[in-house]
C-alpha cells in the first residue's frame, strides 16, 4: 500500500466530485470519482488514504509541483483519516 494525501478537488454540472491524492514527492497520483450527494451524506473526503500500487498513475509534469507541495503540506498538517 502506498500513502497518498489529498491535493485537489473539483466539482463538476453532473454532481460529480474529482478527488485527486497524490505522494508526497508528487510524482504519482490516485484519482477517484463519486457523486457530490455522496460525499455530503457519507461523511466527508479524508486527508489522506493508503491505496494499491496499482492505483496509481503518474503526475501530469505540469501539476508535479503543486501536487508534491500540497501533498507535503497535508502530510504535515493532517492526520490520515481527518476529515478535511
Amino acid at each position: 500500500m502506498v500513502r497518498v494525501w489529498l491535493v485537489d478537488r473539483r466539482f463538476d454540472s453532473k454532481g460529480l466530485v474529482r478527488l485527486t491524492y497524490a505522494t508526497e514527492d508528487g510524482e504519482r497520483v490516485h484519482t477517484k470519482e463519486l457523486a457530490e450527494r455522496r460525499l455530503v451524506m457519507g461523511g466527508g473526503v479524508t486527508a489522506g488514504r493508503d491505496v494499491d500500487e496499482t492505483a496509481l498513475g503518474e503526475t501530469p509534469a505540469d501539476k508535479l509541483e503543486r501536487f508534491a507541495a500540497e501533498a507535503s503540506r497535508m502530510a504535515a498538517d493532517h492526520d490520515l483519516d481527518e476529515t478535511v
